[in-house]
């Protein structure tokens, strides 16, 4: 790798989020997140008029943060290769470009730069800046823990779409209902169908706005169901996202606390034109026991296995131990066989070997083995040996 590579990389390794562990990505995290709060700030701050006379400064801590933003947007324009090592290096620019953080990167600071791109539009160009809420999303970037919002979202989208759609149905029929019922009363307030979709509006998601309302017996009436309707079907969604949250990070606890400190250990297969599992579907294959699969390495290709995935010849297969039992401690181990090893010439239903252990693959001459109980020992064979030990509490 020349230095220019290594430079990049290390620039995408800082950049990027989430290595907690390297002290430059940590220190560039909370001075990236510093500057947006700045420049946040800035922008609140200079809608007082009590801010005139610090106007320059104001300004200035505009410039010098949309400037660090400018930068990091082309950092990561020039270290795309490596967010996209599939795609051609322009190519991956131009992916990063077009992707949703790539369009907010660009918003947080190019508006602010359109006045001296084109003067002459300075005063309409003041519109972008409501733009500038979009730096909150780099924040977002920063954190996981917002991601958690968009993952309740995308979890439970089908419950809330169909939630809104009830809520829909009511606020229609309750609008037609009491244009009906108040048309003749008030035509001037409820004049028409829309009249009443807005009296339903304010009525089913508020405690109503105060200009529209019945004045009817019926129509009265009808708003008193209406408004306990309202209530509970508001409530519907809020209880679908609030459940939500809560799976989420008892998911996220779950995970933190318990997975995180399992030892997983992983070996792996190539599969030869004349292996038993070339051609075969994931979901038919016969894998060794407590083993699974995670992923397939086909080319320059990362393969997340699905039941229906084919399996090729030249595919590298990865596996994981599986442990089911918490009170089993499940061990891989690699063993080279050579030519003094007392096993050499045997079958493996003659060997010696505990019930708790078994051989799952043999490696010969570049080749991998599924074996049976007749597969005869040779010397070099390199044996994947899985071994179950009770753990003793």
């Amino acid at each position: 790798m020349s230095n220019i590579n290594k430079i990049k990389k290390k620039i995408f390794d800082v950049i990027q989020i989430g290595n907690k562990n390297d002290l430059p990505s940590k220190i560039f995290d909370i001075f990236i997140t510093m500057i947006i709060f700045l420049n946040l700030a800035a922008t609140i701050i200079e809608t007082f008029s009590e801010a005139e006379p610090y106007m320059n400064i104001i300004k200035g801590v505009e410039l010098v943060t949309c400037i660090i933003f400018a930068i990091e947007y082309v950092l990561r324009l020039w270290t795309a290769i490596y967010l996209y090592p599939n795609v051609s290096g322009f190519k991956a620019g131009l992916k990063f470009a077009k992707s949703f953080y790539g369009i907010i990167d660009l918003l947080t600071f190019f508006p602010y730069f359109l006045p001296f791109v084109i003067p002459s539009g300075a005063v309409a160009f003041r519109i972008f800046r409501v733009i500038r809420i979009f730096r909150l999303f780099q924040i977002n970037k920063q954190y996981d823990a917002f991601n958690v919002i968009v993952n309740v979202l995308k979890e439970k989208k089908n419950q809330i779409f169909s939630s809104i759609v009830m809520i829909l149905i009511l606020m229609i029929a309750s609008s037609l209902c009491m244009y009906s019922l108040e048309n003749e009363a008030q035509p001037e307030q409820f004049e028409n169908a829309f009249s009443g979709i807005w009296w339903s509006v304010s009525t089913l998601l508020t405690v109503g706005y105060g200009d529209i309302y019945p004045i009817t017996p019926l129509g009265k009436l009808m708003a008193i169901v209406i408004t306990f309707l309202g209530v509970g079907m508001v409530a519907i969604p809020t209880g679908i996202i609030s459940a939500g949250f809560v799976e989420q990070y008892t998911k996220l606890k779950l995970i933190g606390s318990h997975y995180e400190e399992k030892d997983i250990k992983f070996i792996t297969s190539v599969i030869n034109p004349e292996h038993p599992w070339n051609g075969e579907m994931v979901k038919k294959a016969v894998f060794p026991p407590q083993l699974i699969l995670v992923i397939i390495i086909r080319a320059d290709e990362v393969i997340v296995p699905r039941g229906d995935t084919l399996i090729q010849a030249g595919d590298r297969l990865i596996f994981a131990a599986k442990n089911l039992k918490e009170e089993f401690d499940i061990e891989l181990k690699e063993i080279l066989i050579k030519e003094e090893n007392k096993w050499v010439g045997n079958k493996i239903k003659d060997l010696d070997i505990s019930r708790q252990e078994l051989i799952v693959m043999i490696q010969r001459n570049g080749r991998t083995i599924i074996p049976n109980g007749s597969t005869v020992i040779r010397v070099n064979d390199v044996l994947m040996m899985y071994s179950k030990h009770k753990v003793h509490g």
